[in-house]
């Protein structure tokens, strides 16, 4: 009766010792199918931005130099003043200018009386040859007497064109006086905004000195550069030409230095075709409207180039991870087992998204999720819903 007894205690503990490997295998099998994202691959209509780094410049940026050299007597402006066509940026000493125009002034004086004393010697000249040849016809004078008098008219005459050219001479530098005169104040040729301004006042300045750049910022020149692939996938590999290509591009946008977006759009104006063998790239441009004025010459940013991708496998660039220079996803099946394998993506993508030319199908599955991280071959997971 005691062994009957004890059989009886041992069952429940048979019992229970059966019962909790089954729920230890069960839990295992539970930890070792966490539970991540995927994806369905398919095909889709997208669109992909490429930034390309860009320093800004004004449409028409205009370097102001002096025409006159002098000491600086009056900075008339702010560094990032707007200023209006006309209006006044920098006066230069004009003492010694003014010095040179009167003294000029006086030159025209002196040559305006020599050339009245010139012509009065003439009249006179004139009307003693004149009385004399009268004289000589009614042979009360000698030959050689009336033609001492035509010398004289002569002589008189030249002395009268050296003295008008010497006016002619006088009135030039009278004119050369006063331009340098003008030139002392440096106008704005056109509206925009000053940038730098190097020199101060009591600072010499000449021709070669850079007062500042003037900026016709109303618009904004973008420079990049585009590689060569670039280049073809906007031409169709060179299927049509660059200016189809970008008569027909859409609107570009610019990212700031601070990662914001700029509010207006701007076109593509020009592509240079030529490509820099030392560099790979060939130039292009973009303007974008700047009726704030918030852009300035020398601002940096990335201009963002949309190109439009069709029939196409997208997916997350957080879904792949990189061996030995190739790309890798983790692929799903029916079992929701995972297995790595290598895909080929197109050289151009967004910072965010691979477009998927081989390796991959439309309806396959792939972890987005723990990429790199937590998941390896072979793992059994379960999809998120």
């Amino acid at each position: 009766m005691v062994i009957k007894r004890v059989s009886t205690l041992l069952l429940p503990t048979l019992a229970l010792g059966l019962i909790l490997p089954s729920c230890k295998g069960k839990t295992e099998q539970q930890q070792q199918a966490p539970e991540l994202a995927v994806l369905t691959v398919s095909e889709e209509n997208t669109t992909l931005e490429s930034g390309m780094p860009t320093t800004l410049e004004g449409e028409n940026d205009i370097e102001i130099r002096p025409q006159v050299q002098g000491f600086l007597t009056k900075v008339c402006v702010e560094e990032g003043q707007k200023v209006s066509k006309g209006q006044t940026l920098f006066v230069i000493d004009q003492v010694q200018l003014q010095a040179a125009v009167d003294a000029a002034q006086a030159a025209v004086d002196a040559a305006k009386s020599s050339v009245a004393v010139a012509q009065a010697n003439v009249n006179t000249a004139k009307t003693n040859m004149d009385n004399n040849k009268m004289l000589l016809d009614k042979n009360i004078i000698s030959k050689p007497a009336y033609q001492t008098s035509v010398d004289s008219y002569n002589a008189a005459v030249a002395q009268l064109n050296a003295t008008k050219s010497q006016i002619g001479q006088a009135m030039a530098n009278l004119t050369s006086a006063k331009r340098n005169l003008a030139f002392s104040v440096v106008t704005a040729p056109e509206a925009g905004v000053v940038g730098q301004i190097p020199y101060r006042e009591g600072s010499l300045v000449s021709p070669q000195s850079l007062l500042t750049v003037l900026s016709n910022n109303s618009d904004m020149r973008a420079t990049f550069a585009l590689n060569e692939k670039d280049i073809l996938a906007l031409t169709d590999d060179g299927k049509r030409s660059l200016q189809d290509a970008i008569a027909k591009m859409p609107e570009v946008t610019l990212t700031l230095a601070n990662g914001e977006r700029y509010n207006h759009p701007g076109k593509i104006i020009s592509i240079s075709g030529v490509i820099d063998p030392s560099t790979g790239s060939a130039t292009a441009k973009a303007i974008f409207p700047n009726p704030q004025g918030m852009l300035h010459s020398g601002n940096t940013g990335t201009v963002n180039i949309p190109q439009v991708k069709n029939n196409v496998m997208l997916i997350p660039q957080a879904a792949t991870y990189e061996m030995q220079d190739m790309k890798f996803v983790y692929v799903v099946n029916d079992s929701n087992k995972v297995k790595s394998r290598s895909i080929q993506v197109a050289d151009q993508n967004d910072g965010q998204n691979y477009i998927v030319v081989g390796g991959l199908k439309p309806g396959e599955r792939i972890v987005t999720e723990g990429v790199g991280i937590s998941v390896r071959d072979d793992m059994v997971i379960t999809p998120k819903k």
